[in-house]
């Protein structure tokens, strides 16, 4: 069986309680409720320490005096002091290997400590200068380029992205809390937060599924805090409460503040309430002519507090649970019943009777302002948030433990920036190859080296009270030191056969428009150019007894006057046996040939041009087929005459100048038949054409029919 003893250290009061804790059954022994003498606390912060401790040992001195010495204590901070902030950061992770573990926690402590900066930044504006604890954070989402996912670690990209939403307390909070414990001679035991608290002894976790809005309202402020989904989804504070009633029966009924607050007690026991006015005169109120009074405060109040919940929930809950003080105000729960549009029954004051496995409250008022304190032993036992001291490089840092601490939130705590943990990259060369701006980066920054109490760590290994943390920042990365391969990759060289000889093609490969190699170093700024398509021009450029220039130039004659082009080029190529043109990319191996066309034939030249060389008729002699021919043309190249296998050069003048004869006569015959002139004595001939009897310079025409025929002289005489 053990003790609790909490304390909860209200804007009103102050109130102790002690239970005994025998299993799963909470035992209350006794509980004490002083009211502070005057107004140290405002919105459950503690203003004035030593008022707020005065009355902290009053209550402490009058349990001791029944149940002994007390040391140890569980308080809460206040639920309207709690900040959540959501933040996202991005990293580029495009040149770093594959993500770690190590990595993904850097990157969500780089965004807790970006949310505790936003939360810094919101104050200053604000004209504040509140620091904070982180007292947990969690994770919402993942990015990998823009793309949701489910873990970064081995998870390589662009760029990395998380999402969280983490949870502070003001340093001001707990320190004041610290400091009010510390001179009543007590020391915490553990920390809880108020909405925790309640909601701990209310909504145990089997009934989390609902979506609850459980208010608690005090004297000052409404606390407000929502289930749903197995777990507590948000937390909210509407600064009217309790006093807001006060007031208004202050004003209604002519009353000092002290005396409305007596008599709204009297009208919440009673059910009516008598109050002396400043001028003397006793009036006696009820409960139903208090309401119709004060309908305005009592709706703007309920309406204040529907409001916040509907922020924080987006909807209409299932039921709304109302603890505190305040919550007591007549008809309130009907006003938010009404207001949220639910059934009655589904708005409910609960008091300390709705706590399950509580036993020795019969004693006790059943009053639901008596929650939270009972609230605040429980949770802090069940849930607490333990206070411990490490020290980081030398400086002596709290924390407050909501979840398991590690190393990484010593360093937020001590305000160690993770972001410049790391070593930073190596300054990178800026390069241009083929015209194209590229970046070499340095090398990666060194992680840092952490050490707890003296052995090697990482970030993420657990903590415990009276640990001495020391970090060295990582080394910063080097310049790079790159070759020209770095950019181009691995080179082969080519080799073609050139008319049957090997011919090596190195890379064309130029730094600063000078010959480079693979091997050279690359410095900042350097421009690299490099082709890997070679052409048959540079194959032809390696042999020496080539002149491009002119090989390259149109093999070209005058005729007549008249420019011909006879070649595009007088340089002919073949590439793997096909034409080819000096343009054309050579690969590994090919074979290329080229001959000169340094001269041509004039009969070629002729029949390019397609001039008739020759007048030609076909004639058939005693039915034998003879060709008669004549040189039609006459030709001189550069102004002497030329036959036509002779050569043409490039640049000759040609003069071609057609011959006059154009017929032919019988006489043309005999140059290409053979006559047997031996034994013609005593014989005469006659020549026929076409079977007609015709003479020497009988004109003949192709395909006609020609003969000789032989006679005796003495036949021809008889005859």
């Amino acid at each position: 069986m053990s003790q609790l003893f909490a304390l909860d250290i209200g804007t009103r009061s102050v109130v102790g309680v002690i239970l005994e804790k025998d299993g799963d059954i909470y035992n209350v022994i006794d509980m004490i409720s002083k009211e502070h003498k005057e107004r140290s606390m405002v919105d459950g912060q503690i203003h004035n320490v030593m008022a707020v401790s005065e009355v902290i040992q009053d209550v402490k001195q009058e349990l001791e005096q029944k149940h002994g010495p007390l040391t140890h204590v569980c308080v809460a901070a206040a639920g309207r002091a709690l900040k959540t902030q959501q933040s996202q950061v991005t990293v580029n992770i495009g040149e770093q290997p594959l993500m770690s573990t190590e990595d993904v926690f850097h990157l969500e402590l780089s965004a807790v400590q970006q949310a505790q900066y936003q939360l810094a930044e919101q104050h200053a504006k604000e004209a504040t200068s509140t620091q904070y604890y982180c007292v947990g954070y969690s994770v919402t989402h993942y990015y990998l380029d823009d793309q949701d996912i489910g873990s970064l670690i081995d998870q390589q990209g662009d760029e990395a992205t998380v999402d969280i939403i983490a949870t502070f307390l003001p340093k001001v909070v707990v320190e004041s809390l610290l400091a009010a414990l510390q001179r009543a001679n007590l020391e915490m035991e553990a920390l809880t937060l108020e909405p925790i608290a309640a909601i701990q002894v209310l909504i145990p976790q089997s009934m989390r599924k609902l979506n609850v809005a459980l208010v608690d309202i005090g004297a000052g402020t409404s606390d407000i805090a929502i289930t749903k989904d197995g777990t507590v989804v948000a937390y909210g504070m509407v600064p009217k409460a309790g006093d807001e009633i006060t007031e208004a029966i202050s004003q209604a009924y002519l009353l000092d503040f002290h005396q409305a607050e007596q008599a709204k007690r009297q009208l919440i026991e009673q059910d009516v309430m008598e109050v002396e006015d400043i001028l003397g005169f006793t009036t006696e109120v009820t409960v139903k002519d208090v309401v119709h009074q004060l309908h305005d405060t009592i709706n703007g109040l309920s309406q204040a507090i529907c409001n916040q919940i509907m922020a924080l929930n987006q909807e209409t809950p299932q039921a709304v649970m109302l603890v505190g003080g305040g919550s007591l105000t007549p008809h309130l729960s009907s006003y938010i019943a009404n207001q949220l549009q639910l059934p009655t029954n589904r708005v409910a004051v609960r008091d300390i009777d709705a706590i399950k496995n509580l036993t020795g409250h019969e004693h006790l008022p059943h009053s639901p302002e008596f929650v939270t304190p009972i609230g605040i032993a429980i949770a802090a036992k069940q849930s607490p948030v333990h206070y411990i001291s490490v020290t980081v490089n030398n400086r002596l840092v709290r924390l407050f433990d909501v979840k398991q601490l590690t190393i990484g939130d010593c360093l937020l705590a001590a305000g160690v920036e993770v972001k410049k943990l790391y070593g930073k990259p190596g300054m990178g060369l800026f390069v241009t190859f083929n015209g194209k701006p590229v970046t070499l980066p340095g090398t990666y920054g060194k992680a840092p080296s952490i050490y707890i109490n003296g052995q090697l760590a990482s970030l993420k290994d657990s903590i415990k009270h009276g640990d001495v943390i020391d970090v060295i920042p990582g080394e910063n990365g080097e310049t790079p030191d790159y070759t020209i391969e770095a950019l181009t990759g691995p080179i082969d060289n080519k080799t073609v056969q050139l008319n049957g000889h090997d011919i090596n093609l190195p890379a064309k490969l130029k730094q600063n428009d000078r010959l480079a190699r693979l091997t050279d170093r690359l410095s900042d700024g350097d421009d690299i150019q490099w082709h890997s398509a070679q052409t048959i021009q540079d194959v032809l450029l390696k042999e020496e007894t080539i002149d491009l220039n002119d090989a390259t130039k149109p093999f070209e004659v005058q005729v007549n006057g008249q420019t011909i082009q006879v070649a595009p080029q007088q340089l002919k190529i073949k590439q793997n046996d096909r034409l080819a043109h000096l343009d054309d990319h050579v690969h590994d191996h090919d074979s290329i040939s080229y001959e000169y066309m340094q001269s041509f034939t004039l009969k070629a030249l002729i029949d390019q041009l397609e001039i008739q060389k020759h007048a030609t008729v076909t004639v058939f002699y005693h039915n034998r087929p003879i060709e008669l021919g004549t040189e039609s043309n006459y030709m001189t190249r550069n102004g002497q005459p030329i036959h036509e296998n002779e050569l043409v050069y490039p640049d000759d003048i040609i003069h071609i100048e057609q011959s006059s004869q154009q017929s032919f006569i019988f006489q043309d015959l005999f140059r290409l038949i053979d006559l047997d002139l031996s034994d013609m004595k005593g014989k005469q001939f006659k020549l026929y054409r076409n079977g007609n009897d015709v003479g020497f310079s009988e004109p003949i025409q192709d395909g006609d029919q020609l003969s000789i025929e032989w006679f005796n002289v003495f036949d021809q005489e008889s005859s």
